[in-house]
C-alpha cells in the first residue's frame, strides 16, 4: 500500500500564490509518474500536473500552464505544486495521485492507483 498525504492548502486572495506538498509513505516506493488533479463543487476531478519521476518530465493543463509548477524530491518521496497568480476558478479540492506504471497517458484519474485525501484551496476575489 502507498499512503499519500496532501498539504499547504488555504484561503489566498487572487493573484496570490501557494505551494502543496503531497508525500508519500508505505511500501517501498517506485513508483511511475505522481499527478495534481482538482474538483470545485459540481464538477468532474480535472487534470492538473504531472511528473515522471525517472526523467523529470513535466505535463500541465492549458489552464494552470506558465502558473503553476510541479516538482518532486525523490530522496523524500515528496512532490510539490507551486501555484502562481491564483484565480478564483482555481478554487477547488486538490488531490495528488501516484501511477505505479504507465498506462498510456498521465491526464486520466483512471490511470492512477492511489489517491490522497485532497487539501481545500479557495481563491478569493
Amino acid at each position: 500500500q502507498v499512503q499519500l498525504e496532501e498539504s499547504g492548502g488555504g484561503l489566498v486572495q487572487a493573484g496570490g500564490s501557494l505551494r502543496l506538498s503531497c508525500a508519500a509513505s508505505g511500501r517501498t516506493f517506485s513508483n511511475y509518474a505522481m499527478g495534481w488533479f482538482r474538483q470545485a463543487p459540481g464538477k468532474e476531478r480535472e487534470f492538473v500536473a504531472a511528473i515522471r519521476w525517472r526523467t523529470g518530465s513535466t505535463y500541465y493543463a492549458d489552464s494552470v500552464k506558465g502558473r503553476f509548477t510541479i516538482s518532486g524530491d525523490n530522496a523524500v518521496k515528496t512532490v510539490y505544486l507551486q501555484m502562481n497568480s491564483l484565480k478564483p476558478e482555481d478554487t477547488a479540492v486538490y488531490y495528488c495521485a501516484a501511477q505505479l506504471n504507465y498506462r498510456g497517458t498521465y491526464y486520466s484519474t483512471r490511470v492512477y492507483d492511489y489517491w490522497g485525501q485532497g487539501t481545500q484551496v479557495t481563491v478569493s476575489s
